[in-house]
């Protein structure tokens, strides 16, 4: 009937969806220009051959009791009772493009609410709600969002990773059965980010049909790619519930986390573009309205070994750099000598800073920098006064050994007086010192998160947002950043009450290329934390130019993480030249459209950012290894106006091999890379710019202007 086909409509998605009986999307993909709902008729299935004599849609619920037999939305019991839901439509509203449906199984005593909504962007926001209509508690075990995807979506794309090594990207072809993320380490992780990518087959950065998902949750979760018996194909995400963890009484509402989704036509890129045009409308929201502040971090520069009058030196010379804003790190609170004691200590270390945190940090916003502190509220040290104190504020479960990791425990925020411990200290730091900035740190997984004896990692999850609302609440003109051992916990969720990721612990420039690339699928530049080294590499060993490390930095939120005084001259020069690099060109990395470039010779990365009016672009290219070939593929700039001129201009004329192996010299070199050219936009675009044979780990960096 045509009455029950709707459309969420945007410039380049359609969602279409039959509300009754069963709410089941029909479509989702490109824009149809001339819909008809009477059109939905000819989607009619036939019943395969050997099956059961009725349809099994694949419902937003995915419910098994259709016939469906793939990976229900919805799974639990109450007793061993109502265990096998079937939800029929009650009530359906569109207001514009967000759609409502409430469903039943007035058998099993259960509502569903259904929320989506396509925004302008063309991402798609999902989410369900669950309520128990009875007395006795319904216990959910699984609670899922399921999205269908086209048959011809035969590639999946996901990310794995570990400490130092985040956002690495792998593709499989699936032709059948399921391809499962998951993960059960209590935050986002750094090994299962919550993301699929399915698509037609060898899509790339620049063509194919994609399909792309995210879970915004910073908790246990589940993603699953699955191609039923019968062809369908579909995504689901949810958040992963321990046993016994998540029961419903009477009149209780459990909402999944929210999944947002994308298609593109136009490749990866189209993908990443929608996804970084919805963050910066809807969800990044800066407490100010300014351009994002050059970091330096303390961290790698002195660790725990903190004096006040040396840390104003550093400050003296980082102001001198043209650093914005000054952030201490770990060791300022008491007995904070080593990373195995005084967690949950939030108090001044007196013999460290015998007059407090004032002098210092008047003595930085003198020099015109903002001040930041690094925390790490959930964590406590069992060498620590308030572990000594209360040792049953840990998140554990009775009767079981309780594991550190980092030498640390986990505080459980279900406990009411720990909450509200880290909600006072918290409050005393933010509220008694003029703070601009929080480094948030979580450096640690959890093992057996339990309260009063149940599984208590969602609540755990769901208690750290609330810490974080009520202190934003407190004091909105702060700015955090998640960081977790580097990029732990990275996802839209605690995106909504964040202004920075910490990409990774690793500034290594050869490996930050890759982890950023991998960041940049989901996020954009401008909340990317991407810091220059020193140049000895502290995670690797490695050694980089500091022209290779500052044009790495360039393409996110940069900063510096070294001891200013300790350096060279040299090394001081580099990062002037590149903070001021990064000054420059920081309105257009921030603000434009963002580019991933395919070239044919995988060992040469590139990345771009071209401005919405298409006037001017800035491109870098990193050769991150040995060539497979003698010369370099051409440039094909994507996002110009084909019928306009751009001048191109290396914009640092230092990074080129002039001399170099196997006899370099200048002559050998594009005459584009000694004095600016002008081409046409079709023709960077077409037949695009020879570029100069690169050493490995080296890169350049061109600029385009519109003429």
């Amino acid at each position: 009937m045509p009455g029950s086909i709707l459309r969420l409509e945007s410039a380049t998605t359609d969602v279409i969806v039959r509300t009754h009986p069963f709410a089941e999307i029909l479509y989702w993909g490109p824009h149809i220009h001339n819909f008809c709902p009477e059109d939905a008729g000819i989607f009619d299935r036939p019943l395969p051959n050997s099956g059961l004599d009725v349809d099994a849609p694949l419902t937003l619920m995915a419910e098994v009791s259709n016939g469906l037999f793939g990976s229900p939305g919805i799974e639990g019991h109450r007793q061993g009772l109502d265990g096998s839901p079937l939800f029929t439509t009650t009530e359906a509203t569109q207001y514009e493009q967000k759609l409502i449906i409430t469903s039943e199984d007035r058998q099993a005593g259960l509502r569903l609410y259904s929320e989506m909504e396509l925004d302008n962007s063309g991402v798609l926001n999902v989410r369900h709600g669950l309520t128990n209509l009875r007395p006795e508690p319904w216990q959910v075990d699984r609670l899922a969002v399921t999205l269908p995807v086209a048959e011809r979506a035969k590639e999946v794309m996901a990310f794995h990773g570990r400490w130092i090594h985040e956002f690495q990207p792998h593709r499989l072809t699936l032709e059948h059965n399921s391809f499962v993320l998951e993960n059960r380490r209590g935050r986002t992780s750094h090994e299962h980010f919550p993301a699929l990518i399915t698509g037609s087959p060898a899509f790339s950065e620049m063509q194919g049909e994609v399909w792309g998902v995210h879970l915004a949750w910073s908790g246990n979760h589940r993603l699953r790619a699955g191609v039923k018996t019968d062809g369908r194909r579909y995504l689901q995400a949810e958040a992963l519930y321990l046993p016994g963890e998540m029961a419903l009484t009477e009149g209780e509402i459990l909402w999944t986390p929210q999944l947002f989704a994308s298609y593109s036509a136009q490749g990866l890129n189209g993908m990443s573009q929608q996804f970084h045009s919805y963050l910066r409308e809807k969800i990044i929201h800066f407490p100010a309205n300014k351009p994002r502040p050059l970091h330096l971090n303390t961290w790698e520069g002195i660790y725990f070994d903190h004096d006040p009058n040396y840390i104003m030196r550093m400050a003296d010379e980082a102001a001198a750099l043209g650093v914005e804003r000054f952030i201490v790190d770990d060791g300022w609170f008491k007995g904070r000598n080593d990373d195995c004691a005084a967690l949950g200590d939030w108090y001044v270390d007196k013999k460290k800073y015998p007059d407090g945190l004032m002098p210092l940090i008047q003595h930085v916003k003198s020099l015109g920098m903002e001040f930041g502190i690094w925390v790490e509220p959930e964590m406590v040290n069992p060498d620590s006064d308030l572990y000594r104190a209360h040792p049953d504020w840990v998140l554990s479960l009775p009767g079981y050994k309780t594991l550190t990791g980092r030498h640390q425990y986990v505080l459980n925020l279900s406990i009411p007086q720990a909450f509200d411990y880290l909600l006072e200290r918290m409050s005393w730091l933010l509220g008694e010192h003029p703070v601009d900035y929080v480094k948030w740190d979580m450096n640690r997984v959890l093992v057996q998160p339990g309260h009063k004896g149940k599984a208590a990692a969602n609540a755990q999850t769901r208690l750290f947002y609330r810490l974080v609302d009520a202190l934003i609440e407190r004091f909105p003109h702060v700015e955090f950043e998640a960081c977790a051992s580097g990029g732990g916990r990275i996802d839209y969720e605690v995106l909504k009450r964040s202004h920075r990721f910490w990409a990774s612990d690793n500034n290594d420039a050869l490996e930050r290329n890759t982890i950023q690339r991998g960041m940049s699928y989901l996020f954009p530049p401008e909340i990317t934390g991407a810091h220059i080294g020193s140049d000895c590499c502290h995670a690797t060993d490695r050694q980089h130019t500091i022209a290779f490390r500052g044009l790495t930095a360039l393409f996110g939120h940069m900063g510096l993480e070294l001891d200013p005084v300790a350096v060279s001259e040299q090394e001081r020069e580099g990062y002037r030249k590149y903070a001021l690099l990064y000054k420059q060109w920081r309105e257009l990395i921030h603000h434009g459209l963002y580019w991933r470039v395919d070239m044919p010779d995988a060992t040469t990365m590139v990345q771009g950012v071209v401005s919405d009016d298409r006037q001017k672009g800035l491109f870098l290219v990193s050769q991150l290894a040995m060539p497979d070939y003698s010369l370099t593929s051409p440039l094909r700039f994507p996002g110009l106006d084909t019928n306009a001129r751009y001048q191109i201009t290396m914009l640092d004329p230092s990074t080129l091999p002039l001399i170099g192996k196997g006899g370099h010299t200048m002559h050998k070199l594009p005459a584009w890379t000694l004095t600016p050219q002008t081409a046409s936009g079709e023709w960077l675009q077409k037949a695009g710019l020879i570029l100069p044979v690169l050493d490995p780990e080296s890169a350049i960096l061109i600029g385009l202007q519109r003429l």
